[in-house]
């Protein structure tokens, strides 16, 4: 299994025959633009067998509908984010929904959208606000491992059900503060809440108003015996 870091909270996991991308944040993302993918969306997004979407904020959503269009994925989110985009589509979609506690089964592996303290919503062209559902963080399962997507939110004491539930091995995290968690709170919950072997820091760096760097998330992980693995952007990382 290969997770490739696209900037964001944009990832591409790859295992057996599938090619999972995480919020795809990428045209208008100016760490992707800036990584070794050179802003080349058509790249970062071959072979796309899936799109899991946290919530409904437009530097999640992203280009999700053209990459859709581009190569047949299936859409999971939650069914208000799938019923507006199989609307917005030019044409049917491949449209998982679900809602918090529900688990879909893809084939290769199973999606659980679990609970996020955030906000979700999409901001049409002409302004128009469009509600999205509640937002979600996500277990992924596939080929013996459990990845946490955290989504957007703040440190909450339910994370440790979700450890019990789920027994998360990898955690992706964000640590950019202003809209999530920082660094620090980041870590307390990674320490606090759950045993993961590995963890992998995202939301920063992408805008002015986000952390620039990793260190405090870093530094505050140090007296744990979790890895943290700081991406370049375009980067991957094997963990099976």
């Amino acid at each position: 299994m290969k997770i490739f870091w696209l900037g964001h909270s944009a990832f591409r996991i790859e295992f057996g025959d599938t090619v999972l991308l995480t919020d795809p944040f990428l045209t208008g993302n100016p760490s992707f633009a800036e990584s070794s993918y050179a802003g080349d969306v058509a790249k970062a997004t071959e072979g796309c067998t899936h799109i899991a979407l946290t919530h409904g904020h437009n530097d999640h959503v992203g280009d999700t509908l053209a990459i859709i269009e581009a190569t047949g994925a299936t859409l999971i989110a939650n069914a208000e984010i799938c019923d507006y985009l199989s609307r917005k589509a030019s044409s049917p979609i491949k449209a998982k929904g679900g809602n918090s506690g529900g688990t879909i089964d893809l084939g290769e592996f199973t999606l659980t959208l679990v609970q996020a303290i955030h906000s979700s919503s999409y901001v049409e062209e002409d302004g128009t606000i469009i509600y999205m559902g509640n937002p979600n963080g996500f277990i992924i399962n596939a080929m013996g491992a459990s990845i946490y997507h955290m989504g957007d939110t703040d440190v909450f004491g339910d994370m440790e059900l979700i450890n019990r539930l789920y027994h998360p091995d990898v955690g992706i995290v964000p640590i950019g503060d202003n809209y999530t968690m920082g660094g620090q709170s980041a870590a307390f919950a990674c320490k606090q809440y759950f045993d993961f072997e590995l963890v992998i820091p995202c939301h920063y760096k992408t805008f002015g108003a986000l952390d620039q760097r990793a260190d405090t998330f870093v530094n505050a992980m140090k007296e744990s015996s979790t890895k943290v693995a700081v991406l370049e952007v375009g980067e991957k990382y094997k963990i099976r």
